[in-house]
Parts: structure tokens; sequence; C-alpha cells
């Protein structure tokens, strides 16, 4: 009798178990307004090719036109596997990054209470400028994707919230002097347009859609480019703010100074002939939050290469901006006392 209990107990455990399993594997989820299945499934944490085909697979019959999503359809979802099961329950965890960087520490409080808006220039169908060194190619939107990728990493560890715009889901941090050219970018999840001002609209757009709904006071937005120039056109950084905005020209008149202290630190006597103007830019103009639009050096030069093909140089442009974030972020604080 005793036998037969324990028997049926172990029956009954193992139906819950594969009833659980089962429950596990059919999850399924409704997307949001303006998702594609890239940020749809980073939402529930499931980034890359395998969960990317698996999912179209598992609703082949649900989707629109070119794999596109349906308002008010629920989607299942594929399964997490490994350690991104468990992803899911680890604070400070950007799968963006890459899978050696994903998981990062909150190292100080010094942007707490700050939202920011990141933008790489061009991605997608537009790879921007294109430079040359030696037989290779160095494309605008990779070099710019992974400062700004970079500069996203520092600002969390200070505590900021952050919104990265420009998406690859595939490509995190890199340390590679060349890197690869890809047209996997987005904006976060959605397909990025050939049509050059509705790709410009798109991302504005998708600024101003979340400046609404974020509560932080201090919000800033970055538009990260690379300028193309004549060969033997050496060029420093440059900072451009939104006409009549003067939070925009603080911040980018901060950007400027924070670079000459660093350049007078760490190249005495080199000098920094960056800039800071106004330009009409269409992103500078249609974006709501204070911004400041950032030409990090000419492509086509082969000194200026050095700022970017460098691994070590991409995250001392990302720690220099994040640097002037924080001493305007302190300026801003104090003119609220």
């Amino acid at each position: 009798m005793f036998a037969r209990k324990i028997t049926l107990i172990l029956s009954t455990l193992v139906v819950l178990f594969i009833f659980n399993a089962s429950l596990i594997a059919q999850e399924k989820a409704f997307p949001k307004k303006g998702e594609g299945v890239t940020l749809f499934l980073k939402r529930h944490n499931r980034v890359g090719k395998e969960y990317h085909d698996e999912f179209i697979k598992l609703n082949k019959t649900r989707l629109g036109s070119g794999n596109s999503l349906r308002m008010g359809v629920k989607y299942h979802l594929p399964p997490l596997k490994g350690a991104a099961a468990t992803a899911t329950k680890k604070p400070n965890f950007e799968p963006l990054f890459g899978k050696e960087l994903a998981q990062y520490q909150v190292t100080s409080s010094e942007l707490k209470g700050c939202c920011f808006y990141l933008v790489s220039g061009h991605g997608g169908p537009d790879p921007g400028a294109i430079g040359k060194m030696g037989n290779v190619e160095l494309h605008e939107d990779e070099y710019a994707y992974d400062v700004m990728l970079r500069l996203a990493r520092n600002l969390m560890m200070k505590g900021a919230k952050v919104h990265i715009i420009i998406q690859d889901a595939k490509d995190g941090i890199r340390n590679d002097r060349f890197l690869n050219n890809t047209k996997r970018e987005t904006c976060m999840g959605t397909p990025i347009p050939f049509n050059q001002v509705r790709r410009l609209e798109q991302r504005s757009e998708k600024i101003n859609s979340l400046f609404k709904k974020d509560k932080e006071l201090y919000k800033r937005a970055i538009f990260m480019h690379i300028d193309s120039r004549s060969k033997s056109h050496q060029t420093d950084v440059f900072f451009y703010y939104q006409d009549k905005n003067s939070e925009s020209k603080h911040l980018a008149k901060t950007m400027k100074s924070t670079f000459e202290h660093k350049y007078n630190r760490h190249q005495p006597g080199r000098g920094f002939t960056g800039t800071v103007g106004q330009r009409g830019l269409y992103v500078l103009r249609k974006t709501t939050p204070p911004s400041v639009f950032v030409e990090l050096g000419n492509i086509q030069n082969s000194f200026d290469q050095k700022r970017f093909i460098l691994s070590d140089n991409r995250q001392a442009l990302a720690n220099w901006l994040c640097e002037g974030f924080v001493t305007d972020y302190k300026r801003y604080k104090k003119k609220l006392k």
C-alpha cells in the first residue's frame, strides 16, 4: 500500500513537471505599439539570430507582411536557453553590450535620476561615411555605434536610465580594429527606412515618445557621428547644439571643456581645436529633450582614424562624453537649488 502511494506521488510529480515544462515552452505575449520582432524578443530576454529564426517558425501564420508584428495578436515565445533562462533575474544586465559585458555593476549614483537617449548615426541600409585604411573599409555607423554602446554602459554604471535608440542585436561592444559592416541595425527593433528623411523622423519620433513617458527631471539626447572631409583635413571633436535652447548650448560647451581638459592632461602642448556651434540639423530641430550632436572626427584622415580603430581610444571618447554629462548634471542640480 505504501509503495503504491509512493508510485502515485512520483507519477503525479512527473506529470506536473512535464506540464510545467510545456507551459514554459508555450509562453506567449502581446507586442507593444511600434515593436518589431527584434525589440519584442529583446524585451523578453531573447536576443540573437537563433531566437529570431525560431520565433519566425513558431509564428509563421500570425505574422504580417515582411514578418512584421500585428497589434492584438498573441505570439509564441521561443523557450529560453542556457544562461539566458536566468537573465531576466539578473539586475544590471544589458544584452546589447555583448556576452562578456552584458552584466555591469552600478558603481556610483552620480547620474541617478537622469535619463539619456543615445543615437549612433545612420545604420541599417545607410552605413554613413566610408573611409579606407589600406584595403579595409571603415563604416561610420559601426564605429559610432561602438562608442555609443560604451557610453551607454558608462552612464548605466553611474545609475542613469539609458535608452539605446539604434540597436544591433548581435554586435555588442567590440575591441577589434576593423569592425565588420552589417545592415542589422534597427530603431529599437523597428527596421530603419531607406529614405533619409524618414530615417531621421523615425529616431526623432522615438525619442519624443519616450521623453513624454520618462519621469526624470534631467533628460538629454546625444547624436553620435563621424565626419567625412578631405584626407588631408585633420579635425578634433565638434559639438553642435539646438537653436534657442540654453540647456543644449550649456551641454555642448561642457562637453568641449571636458575634452579640452583631457587633451591638456594627456597630450600637453597639442591643443584642442574642436568647436561648439549651432546647426539647424533635422534631429536637433525635431527632438524634444536638450540635445547635442557630436562629430568624432574625419573618417578619411589617417591621423583621425586612429581615434576610431583603436578600442582604447573609442573607450576614451565614451569616458570623456560620460564625464561631460556628469559635469553638466552637477551644474543642473545647482541651478535647481
